[in-house]
């Protein structure tokens, strides 16, 4: 399993610098934010991702995953085809799309399963002329595919060589299952996990009770971590682990040493296996 962190909180940081802060801190690359405003955005994605991966491998890291702007959910959006000739040219295979919303309240939930299969069949044309996995996360809170079980109402029957499951064992824990039933479900379509922490707290609401989702430290929240690894390890996944490093803490130090301390942790549990 290699470790990448997610580089949406990194956004200032070059690429040089990017790669200095992985030597340092011992993970494996990057799940690389091509957005507006990052070291490599869509405006210069054509050079810079593939400059930016040969640096990455110069330096013994890896580009693992693109995760592109959050308006990037169909194969007709104008930056779609030209991302994926500069993944292609880095050699990166791994695209994240934004997100479909789902309003129980307006809109009708068997509909927009179709409406998404058919931006997923055009994703899935567009990618295999480029050999580019396109890949889409569990998100929790009225995203389509939240959980396994949403998403697979959505991949199912899809070519898993270009359409993947992103899954998401914090989220699961929000609007989810427990991690090993939604593995089962997904895993033919397993391409990339996200590794974060959350604690679920009761906050009160009209005289009763109500759920609030806190993004903390992993191991200071409810996923359970051990049996999330222990079935890795069963299935022998040997992908990337993105850690997204999105805590709810406003102070940039406490960042940072949250996020130096989240690393370890991972690599502790990568290693307890025999990794």
């Amino acid at each position: 399993m290699k470790l990448i962190v997610f580089s949406k909180m990194l956004q200032e940081k070059s690429v040089a610098e990017l790669i200095e802060l992985a030597q340092r801190h011992g993970y494996d690359g990057y799940d690389l934010a091509v957005r507006p405003g990052h070291p490599v955005n869509p405006d210069n994605a054509a050079e810079a991702l593939p400059q930016a991966q040969t640096q990455m491998e110069q330096a013994g890291l890896q580009i693992g995953m693109v995760t592109g702007n959050f308006d990037l959910l169909t194969a007709d959006h104008p930056l779609a085809e030209p991302l994926l000739a500069a993944m292609d040219s880095a050699n990166v295979r791994l695209l994240k799309l934004g997100y479909f919303r789902f309003e129980p309240q307006t809109m009708d939930y068997w509909e927009q399963v179709d409406n998404v299969r058919r931006a997923f069949a055009a994703w899935e044309k567009l990618a295999s002329i480029y050999n580019v996995k396109i890949c889409y996360h569990t998100h929790s809170h009225y995203c389509m595919g939240l959980n396994a079980a949403a998403l697979m109402h959505l991949l199912r029957d899809f070519d898993p060589a270009y359409l993947g499951a992103y899954l998401d064992p914090g989220h699961f824990a929000v609007d989810g299952e427990p991690f090993d039933f939604g593995l089962a479900m997904a895993r033919e379509h397993l391409s990339i996990l996200s590794v974060k922490d959350v604690l679920v707290e009761r906050v009160e609401k009209n005289g009763h009770g109500a759920a609030k989702a806190l993004w903390v430290a992993a191991g200071e929240g409810i996923v359970d971590w051990t049996a999330v690894f222990g079935e890795l390890r069963r299935i022998e996944y040997d992908g990337f682990l993105s850690i997204h490093c999105e805590y709810d803490i406003d102070d940039e130090e406490d960042w940072f040493d949250t996020f130096v301390r989240e690393v370890a942790f991972f690599r502790k549990m990568r290693g307890n296996g025999g990794e």
